[in-house]
């Protein structure tokens, strides 16, 4: 898999980018310091300003890939989760529906370990700003129009992969859709809550949040 991986172009939508960072060495070399600036300072204190003084480049020229710094978190949004996607398809391919959603579960909320497969993403630190900002990438007034225009397809996309993998093991369960999005937004509150808020998790460095999600959902659908 990881050879496969290696030669995988993660595709996210074109909507949300001005100019494909991927088609130049400039437009990589943004989103591989972008991901290493907002992972020090946070994405809040991130602005093309600072981001073009790291790069050696002009902001306007950042302005040429994306409209705004929110359509950059977008962006690694949606990278983000089209990695993950394409990690669901090769794992989880011909396994019975019970160990394809147990192991659909293990691979959505893992920790990542440090073994990017692509030169110019740090794929631990791109996991750690989508535990700490992901939220903020939907959370705005206009959410409703970039659903619309598919700013969210791949996210939502994996939802429906991890529904419909519900709904093989228990067909008459009722709320597959919304167990599904509970398994990826309760695995990174959960990542967040294991670093930040100790005191109201059991999640540590024994119990990950994967034990407590495969927990959740198995005797869920028990029930």
């Amino acid at each position: 898999m990881d050879s496969l991986l290696s030669n995988l172009k993660i595709s996210v939508p074109e909507k949300i980018y001005v100019k494909d960072p991927e088609s130049s060495t400039l437009g990589k070399r943004i989103i591989e310091h972008s991901i290493l600036l907002i992972h020090e300072i946070g994405f809040d204190s991130f602005t093309f300003k600072k981001l073009g003084q790291l790069i050696g480049s002009n902001e306007s020229s950042i302005y040429r890939y994306f409209e705004s710094k929110h359509n950059l978190l977008v962006y690694l949004s949606s990278w983000y989760w089209a990695w993950i996607e394409y990690q669901l398809v090769f794992e989880t391919h011909s396994l019975t529906p019970s160990d394809k959603l147990e192991k659909a579960i293990e691979i959505v909320t893992r920790s990542i370990k440090a073994d990017s497969k692509f030169s110019h993403i740090n794929d631990t630190k791109l996991t750690t700003i989508i535990v700490n900002e992901n939220s903020k990438s939907f959370l705005t007034k206009e959410v409703d129009q970039e659903n619309k225009e598919g700013f969210f397809i791949i996210y939502k996309r994996i939802v429906h992969r991890l529904r419909d993998m519900i709904i093989a093991v228990k067909p008459d369960y009722k709320f597959a859709s919304s167990l599904g999005s509970t398994i990826l937004e309760s695995s990174l509150h959960q990542h967040f809550l294991k670093d930040h808020f100790t005191t109201i998790t059991d999640c540590n460095d024994e119990v990950t949040p994967t034990n407590y999600i495969k927990n959740l959902v198995l005797n869920t659908l028990k029930s």
